[in-house]
């Protein structure tokens, strides 16, 4: 809830909250190798998506496709240590990288999320052209971010480095203004996942 100019209690048309996410690793690998993705999926205990701004969701973790060659693998639990996955996926020729500590997310969730975000972003945000499971690449004011949408909800996720946090924040609190925004308590990943 927000007030208006007279103090009285509004509806919010947008939600903002931090995301919470144990790890973050990047994977870098060729998808035309067979034996690499069956690596990476054991690693992971999770399969990498192989299209082009396509995703893989669970209530606990996704994968997202970041490029021909590199995923981000979210999630709350790892199925194996770090330096385990990270040898296992070596051995068939990709790398494995924690990030998990250099990034923020957050969600933008309610009826106006996709136009706050896009006061921000370039991105065609409508259901239509931005369906659920699909992430890009994409800019957040003068911020680079990750955009990802993990359901038909009109919620989204918003990465970017954690040394442009403060900016990026302001940037979509500022965007937030004109509907109306709350600002949430921080929830786990899973509390915006809809496998």
């Amino acid at each position: 809830m927000t007030s208006d100019q007279s103090g009285r209690r509004t509806r919010s048309l947008v939600e903002l909250r931090e995301l919470r996410y144990t790890h973050a690793w990047n994977v870098r690998g060729d998808p035309q190798r067979p034996a690499f993705l069956r690596q990476a999926q054991e690693a992971l205990g999770w399969e990498l998506p192989v299209h082009a701004g396509a995703s893989n969701i669970g209530s606990k973790e996704c994968s997202l496709w970041l490029g021909p060659r590199s995923w981000l693998w979210l999630a709350e639990r790892a199925a194996v240590p770090f330096d385990h996955a990270r040898r296992t996926i070596n051995a068939a020729g990709g790398a494995l990288f924690d990030i998990s500590s250099s990034q923020v997310a957050w969600s933008i969730c309610g009826t106006s999320a996709g136009r706050v975000l896009n006061r921000l972003c370039p991105l065609a945000l409508d259901l239509g052209a931005f369906p659920a499971g699909r992430c890009a690449h994409s800019l957040l004011g003068h911020i680079a971010a990750l955009v990802f949408r993990p359901g038909a909800q009109p919620c989204f996720v918003v990465m970017v480095a954690r040394s442009l946090a403060r900016d990026a924040w302001h940037g979509l609190r500022t965007a937030a203004e004109t509907d109306g925004y709350s600002t949430a308590e921080p929830v786990w990943l899973s509390g915006v996942l809809r496998p």
